[in-house]
């Protein structure tokens, strides 16, 4: 037998395979990444979070981008175990995915004056 002929099924066997493996590879991976986080972008201010009122579903991936206008304000929701400071001037973001459906307060703990206290809102986790 010619030995080109060798050479060449062994070469296309050898493309085969590979491109095998890239395909299941890819594939394999794919699986690993878990679902895109519906992104919730969070304005916060003197004395407001916009939006304050933040709804879920549960199981839900998201991710929170919170941007502070004026103070190093903080959000913290006790319930859940969550807490940032949010610099004026910075995008922060917070990962999330709710196991229980609930409302969860939040609030800022960060004095930031007068009607700090007023400064708070609330997640709703649905099932």
């Amino acid at each position: 037998m010619n030995p080109w002929m060798k050479t060449g099924w062994w070469l296309s066997a050898a493309c085969l395979v590979l491109t095998a493996i890239a395909m299941s590879t890819s594939t394999f991976s794919e699986n690993l990444n878990p679902k895109k986080e519906r992104v919730i972008k969070i304005v916060a201010k003197r004395f407001t979070y916009t939006p304050s009122e933040i709804v879920l579903k549960k199981g839900e991936a998201v991710r929170l981008e919170f941007t502070s206008l004026d103070f190093i304000h903080g959000f913290n929701v006790p319930d859940l175990n969550i807490r940032a400071d949010l610099p004026p001037g910075q995008v922060t973001t917070v990962h999330l995915i709710p196991k229980k459906a609930g409302t969860y307060a939040f609030l800022c703990d960060n004095f930031c004056g007068a009607e700090h206290e007023d400064m708070h809102g609330k997640i709703i986790v649905k099932d």
